[in-house]
């Protein structure tokens, strides 16, 4: 199981890693708990993690009107895990760009 999918780089995200140092988002496994989270990200991006907080997001509805009427259906549910690191360490998502 890939327990890390990929790191949150949204406004939002940048505005409470701005406001909070050495605290990043990431999209998880469902399955993935705390402790294979933390474990996950010291081994990736060889830092230190002080906790682990998490929560579930139900994906959305959607609909939409087409020229066969209306279709409708659901985004994926998904698991967010905001991570806070020791002082003083911090996490450059932009260096392989």
């Amino acid at each position: 199981m890939q327990v890390l999918i990929k790191p949150l780089i949204t406004e939002k995200m940048t505005a409470v890693t701005e406001k909070f140092p050495g605290r990043y988002g990431f999209i998880v496994d469902k399955r993935a708990t705390k402790s294979q989270i933390k474990v996950a990200i010291e081994q990736m991006y060889d830092v230190t993690v002080d906790s682990v907080n998490t929560m579930v997001y139900l994906g959305k509805r959607q609909t939409r009107y087409t020229r066969t009427g209306f279709q409708s259906g659901r985004k994926n549910n998904f698991k967010k895990a905001i991570v806070t690191l020791s002082e003083g360490q911090s996490i450059d998502f932009y260096s392989n760009i």
